[in-house]
């Protein structure tokens, strides 16, 4: 189909670029991404985060665009076709991303909204916290178009405030200035939020990240349906979500654990705004320390049930053989710590971790510690942070729920 009198004088008003020969497969297969080196022409006058429209090395169209000349991820595709990208764009790709939320978690009003390139919003993450949200922009388009969301965002929630916590160190690959700020309306430093039941203080000015794990709510629902009756121990535990969910589903006590004493205060505090102080324990301490403790097997009240879910290890790519090391390690002295019958889950966060990987450090990590395990569920995040099966790196977490035998 030829393109209509109004597509052609778009595509004419906007800067092209064009691909070296045979770099377009990736894109082709459903990849948003295009590197520096993969292209041909290079519009080292446009200011960075422009529209540009993307051509094989034949003249071939192959979408709209953010192009930045000075990252390794060049283009990032927008579209297939040159359309204006304003408040209705947007509100047309969030109103898609509430609907799929709203499909998979009804009723909830705590949520990741967008999940960037898996919402066709490439760098750009919104997690709605009751009538508030919290924005990360990673890509130096998404922040030339913040006006745009803004009106799309007012228009399709009407949120009482907005904070921007533009702190990634990724935010520097693309030229821009790491920032918290607040983006519009008033927002409280922390709110209340709600999961299956359960009430959480989560901060919203001055927290680890966006979210409140929400990528792990289906995986907190999993392990609380295997709690009851157990002695569980939930390291890198943060602010208790999973310590909380496990206690309310009937585990006979939960000890958590965090390096962090701020943390720490918030899981305390979760557990009594639930009525499970009784039953949940929070302090600060050293996983490796205290696994080291545990495997010892001489403590009065030694855990059944550990739960593992740590920081990434693996900042750059170039990281992963000492951090796959370092996940070995870990998840074998919490192997040791468990007796026949005794339950692990453990996670890792890093999309340079893919599920061989993972798998690999887990076999690697009962063969370490001596024990044989049976694998009774495998999971990623939640379905709030959709995958796209053509960006691998739209996946990025690994849950594993073990029990050794």
């Amino acid at each position: 189909m030829k393109p209509s009198s109004a597509e052609s004088q778009e595509r004419s008003a906007l800067p092209s670029l064009r691909l070296k020969p045979r770099e377009e497969g990736r894109l082709l297969s459903g990849h948003p991404w295009v590197f520096s080196n993969e292209l041909e022409t290079v519009g080292r006058e446009l200011p960075v985060g422009s529209l540009a429209r993307l051509e094989s090395s034949q003249g071939r169209n192959l979408g709209l665009g953010f192009y930045n000349p000075h990252s390794l991820i060049a283009w990032r595709f927008l579209a297939p076709r040159p359309e204006p990208v304003d408040a209705s764009f947007f509100k047309k790709r969030l109103s898609a991303a509430l609907e799929l939320r709203m499909r998979y978690y009804p009723g909830q009003r705590s949520y990741r909204l967008c999940f960037g390139e898996s919402d066709g919003l490439p760098g750009l993450i919104l997690d709605k916290y009751e009538d508030f949200v919290v924005a990360q922009v990673l890509s130096a388009g998404m922040e030339r178009c913040l006006g745009s969301v803004e009106g799309a965002l007012r228009e399709l929630l009407q949120p009482k405030g907005a904070y921007l916590q533009n702190d990634h160190p990724s935010r520097k690959l693309e030229g821009l200035e790491l920032e918290r700020r607040l983006w519009w309306g008033e927002v409280p430093p922390r709110i209340v939020i709600e999961e299956r039941g359960l009430r959480f203080l989560k901060p919203l000015i001055e927290g680890q990240k966006t979210g409140f794990y929400f990528d792990q709510r289906d995986n907190r629902q999993e392990t609380a349906r295997w709690a009851r009756g157990r002695r569980v121990l939930d390291l890198f535990c943060y602010t208790g979500a999973f310590a909380v969910s496990a206690a309310q589903a009937g585990a006979e006590q939960v000890l958590g654990l965090d390096s962090s004493a701020a943390a720490i205060e918030l899981a305390r505090e979760n557990s009594r705004r639930n009525g499970l102080e009784e039953r949940c324990r929070f302090d600060t301490g050293d996983a490796e320390e205290v696994l080291e403790v545990f495997s010892q097997g001489r403590q009065p009240l030694q855990p059944n049930f550990i739960l593992l879910d740590p920081p990434s290890f693996v900042p750059a790519k170039r990281h992963l053989p000492k951090a796959l090391r370092a996940y070995v390690k870990l998840n074998a002295l919490a192997l040791r710590c468990l007796d026949s019958g005794g339950l692990l889950a453990t996670s890792t966060c890093s999309h340079h971790v893919g599920r061989e990987a993972f798998l690999l450090m887990i076999r690697q990590a009962a063969s370490k510690a001596e024990r044989r395990v049976r694998l009774l569920r495998l999971g990623t995040q939640s379905l709030d942070h959709p995958i796209l099966l053509s960006m691998p790196e739209t996946e990025y977490l690994h849950f594993a729920l073990l029990e050794v035998i």
